[in-house]
């Protein structure tokens, strides 16, 4: 009999401050969205190199999130989660440093298909600190793992909706806040140290607020007439676990529907990162924004998104099975960006509100249908591979997103669009899926 730890969220409390720590990580991320193609160009680099730095994250995530997601499994999500971000909070002290360094040119490169760039001392320090940042990147599988451990079926999309909300309040605040302390005359240097006591806070928040659960799946129960049976808040200990220690990962593989929802994963997250790498490249050197622009513009998206995962999906997923959120949202993301490819002001920012609408509506379903496809018993292990999986194509869109912008600039927008329309035509098969499992 599987059994989920914790106490059921019946209406999210009790996943607040789970939705508070998913906050401040991406708040983190926020600051440091606005202000690093700056700092890529500041200290040498050019848009192969952005694109470089920004896969290094995912690269060593790759590796780090399904060990990350099978420790959760086994050993506790809180554990995990407290490791994960002791690691963020290392990898922001190292990134700060590297603003101390002196500008020490390492390597210089000058070819036609990778473009002017050099690699200096700063520059090597901040690889460094998004690969410690990366292997220890696990937070994200282990708290989706945490939130499907902590609510019903009936709630989660609901819940993971609400995730999806602190998530994007982190991007609305992070790019502003960047923006703003950016521009004093300490530069990028307190941004930075905001970052850093972020993740102090992070690091407190799950110590002494964010409790412990250990997934496991139970063959029976024992019999007890203690008081606290009566009142119903007996602790339900774990006697005989199936599976256990020895989960494989191949065993992953063979779960009903997974591998078809990791290639979905894939493919979101490789259009996603080709935007991510070209699209701040594109604003500094087409349309020639500042950080305060370009930290406004990811503001507002932000700022909609959570309006969309907040009220609009609540009454969405109450009319309509997510299946069909998936293809809807999808359709709508992939329009965004066709209409950035212009360069017209008011048609970027109507992409905006694509962009908030679509991966607001799309991304929350497409979580709650993985958890559940996962089960209880895999579901550590389900959400590290789907974020291995995710690491993996951010990798290549990154890297990709570099040499595409290098080559056919605003085109580069063009390709991530196919690869966001394909997941709409796969995703018709959610459908009938869907209905099956009901």
């Amino acid at each position: 009999m599987a059994q989920s730890p914790g106490i059921p969220a019946k209406n999210g409390k009790e996943l607040f401050p789970l939705y508070t720590v998913t906050f401040i990580g991406t708040l983190g991320f926020g600051i440091i969205l606005t202000f690093l193609v700056f700092l890529v160009t500041e200290y040498g680099g050019n848009a192969l190199i952005y694109g470089l730095l920004a896969s290094t994250y995912p690269a060593f995530q790759l590796i780090g999130a399904p060990i990350l997601g099978r420790w959760s499994d086994i050993h506790g999500r809180k554990k995990i989660l407290l490791l994960s971000q002791i690691g963020t909070l290392v990898a922001w002290i190292i990134f700060l440093a590297a603003l101390f360094l002196p500008v020490t040119e390492l390597i210089d490169v000058n070819s036609d298909i990778l473009g002017i760039f050099t690699i200096t001392l700063p520059l090597l320090a901040m690889f460094f600190a998004r690969a410690l940042d990366g292997a220890t990147g696990g937070n994200v599988s282990v708290a989706n793992a945490y939130l499907a451990d902590l609510t019903s079926e009936e709630e989660r999309n609901k819940n993971f909706g609400r995730m999806s909300v602190a998530s994007n309040l982190g991007y609305v605040v992070g790019p502003a806040l960047a923006g703003v302390l950016g521009a004093t005359v300490y530069g990028e240097i307190l941004p930075v140290s905001a970052a850093l006591v972020i993740s102090v806070i992070g690091t407190l928040i799950i110590i002494f607020f964010l409790p412990e659960t250990s997934a496991c799946t139970m063959e029976e129960y024992p019999e007890t007439e203690s008081i606290r049976k009566v009142l119903g808040q007996e602790q339900k200990e774990c006697f005989e676990v199936e599976n256990g220690k020895d989960i494989k990962l191949r065993d992953v593989f063979r779960l009903e529907y997974i591998p078809f929802m990791l290639m979905l994963y894939f493919l979101i997250f490789l259009g996603f990162n080709i935007y991510y790498t070209a699209f701040p490249v594109y604003a500094v050197d087409l349309l020639e924004w500042n950080p305060a622009t370009l930290g406004i513009y990811f503001s507002v998206i932000s700022a909609m998104m959570a309006f969309v995962q907040g009220p609009i999906l609540e009454r969405l997923t109450q009319r309509y099975m997510e299946s069909v959120l998936i293809v809807v949202g999808g359709f709508v993301l992939g329009l965004q960006f066709l209409l950035i490819i212009p360069g017209n002001i008011y048609l970027i920012y109507l992409a905006a509100i694509c962009f908030a609408f679509g991966n607001g509506v799309m991304w929350p379903s497409i979580l709650s249908v993985l958890s559940k496809f996962a089960g209880k018993t895999y579901q550590g292990s389900v959400q590290g591979f789907a974020m291995s999986s995710s690491s993996f194509a951010s990798i290549l869109g990154l890297l990709a997103g570099g040499i595409l912008y290098t080559q056919i600039k605003a085109f580069s927008f063009l390709i991530a669009a196919v690869i966001i329309f394909t997941v709409v035509f796969l995703s018709f098969r959610l459908i009938k899926l869907e209905k099956q499992k009901e």
